[in-house]
């Protein structure tokens, strides 16, 4: 399928409310460089302490989380344990054992002991007897009252987080520095848009170095469409948390909106399926954020009513691609992003900052791709472009591109194509009218003599006279 620049994104998936969680070499500046035309289808506190975590990376392997077997391994302490359990049953009234275990991703013998234990305490009863030796357990009166309090505390109820140490190892060991796309991965990645060798050749190094590039050039010419396929180059998938337990806090970092997982089945308690079933397996991600962009959203987000902690952008694309898009149109100052990632842009970590004030070093390992229809020069001074080592303009489609872009949106999306329709087209409202040709024209065109024919009852068919109509419309400002 054939996408452009400004296509409206893919509907979101709303958030499960389960899911809900608290919580030196430096790259020299390279020159400007403008493409040949391609066409795209398609504060004054003190300084709180702050917890030191490994930054060399690890070597690249294969990276899988084992099962584990007891609390211990799973680095949770039995308080919070037995404070999810408690939250769990207060939630749905009652449910076995085993239940209990899979539904928020604990080790099941050890589970079982927790709420042996509990039923000893008078915290819970036996509501029944299950299978296999398995009982159905709900809370006594004394359990509810305890079980409000840790709600109280912290309204999440979900899968049990992995350590913050674990996940600084898991990015470690996935890191996107250490994959090397070559020619005919991008064009697999590419695949479903037209694009030129010689912008093939710009993208390739920008993507191998892991590290940032801009994308700029006039609107509708596939900027996004680019910016959202380059992760698909790498063509690996990576293993995260659904979320993240630091100092005693727990942060979202799974986001259904922005992560795409590849079917990966919770293990059964019985046989298991050696993984554990805290981590989720998806796709590199690509996160695309806009005109919403502000500093509080680059911050880890706590809730007060929930206490609960949702991961910042940047952290939920780390071995992905961060896409910054429109950049310069957000709502905070491009300077006020460039004081922010100045540093991690160097040093590839971030430092995130818990409600209970305690900082965390956390890594800063994503391509990040800021694209623009404004020149880079006028947005951020040098500081920052040296940051970022490769600058790609997109530019225009010339005459001949732009015809075999309408040819290849005409058989996309069914409408006769008629070479005598289209010179008519070039001549009266491009070349007399001295406008530019854009890569989005041929399809957003196409789509206004669709939605005429609609409105007629008749057959997509176009004509000089439906094209003029079109064009009257969707040039009218332009």
């Amino acid at each position: 399928m054939t996408m452009l620049d400004g296509q409206p994104p893919l509907t979101p998936v709303q958030k499960p409310r389960s899911l809900g969680l608290h919580s030196n070499v430096q790259p020299e500046a390279q020159p400007i460089v403008d493409a040949p035309a391609t066409i795209i289808t398609a504060n004054d506190a003190p300084p709180a302490p702050i917890e030191n975590t490994p930054q060399e990376p690890m070597e690249n392997t294969i990276f899988s989380p084992k099962e584990c077997e007891t609390n211990e391994e799973a680095g949770l302490p039995d308080t919070y344990v037995e404070a999810l359990i408690f939250k769990h049953l207060l939630s749905i009234g009652a449910c076995t054992g085993r239940s209990i275990a899979r539904d928020l991703c604990l080790p099941g013998k050890a589970t079982i002991n927790i709420l042996v234990d509990l039923k000893n305490r008078q915290y819970v009863v036996y509501k029944g007897q299950a299978s296999l030796g398995d009982f159905e357990y709900m809370l006594t009166e004394s359990g509810r009252v305890l079980a409000n309090r840790y709600l109280e505390e912290c309204a999440y109820c979900g899968p049990a987080p992995v350590p913050f140490t674990q996940y600084v190892e898991s990015v470690h060991a996935q890191t996107i520095q250490a994959e090397n796309p070559h020619r005919q991965q991008l064009k697999e990645a590419f695949s479903d848009l037209l694009i030129s060798d010689f912008m093939l050749d710009r993208l390739g190094p920008a993507i191998n170095s892991g590290r940032g590039l801009f994308l700029y050039g006039e609107p509708g010419n596939g900027k996004t469409s680019i910016a959202e396929r380059i992760t698909q180059c790498f063509g690996t998938e990576i293993w995260i948390p659904f979320a993240i337990y630091a100092d005693g806090e727990t942060i979202q970092l799974y986001d259904p909106q922005c992560h795409i997982t590849t079917g990966t089945a919770m293990p059964s308690i019985v046989k298991g399926q050696g993984h554990d079933p805290r981590w989720t397996r998806i796709k590199r991600p690509t996160i695309i954020v806009g005109g919403e962009l502000t500093m509080p959203s680059l911050e880890l987000q706590y809730d007060p009513e929930t206490k609960m902690t949702e991961a910042p952008f940047q952290l939920k694309s780390n071995c992905g691609t961060l896409v910054i898009d429109d950049f310069g149109r957000q709502r905070m100052n491009p300077i006020e992003l460039l004081n922010r990632w100045i540093v991690p842009l160097e040093k590839r970590y971030d430092y995130l900052t818990l409600f209970n004030g305690k900082k965390l070093q956390v890594p800063f390992d994503q391509l990040i791709v800021f694209s623009t229809n404004l020149e880079p020069r006028d947005l951020v001074d040098d500081a920052f472009l040296r940051r970022i080592p490769y600058k790609i303009n997109v530019p225009d489609p010339t005459e001949s591109e732009y015809r075999e872009l309408f040819k290849m949106m005409s058989d996309q999306f069914g409408v006769p194509f008629d070479e005598e329709i289209l010179d008519h087209l070039i001549k009266k409202h491009y070349q007399e009218a001295g406008r530019p040709f854009r890569s989005c024209h041929p399809r957003d065109l196409i789509t206004q003599i669709i939605n005429r024919a609609k409105y007629d009852g008749e057959e997509a068919t176009p004509t000089n006279e439906h094209f003029d109509f079109a064009c009257e419309s969707y040039f009218a400002l332009l």
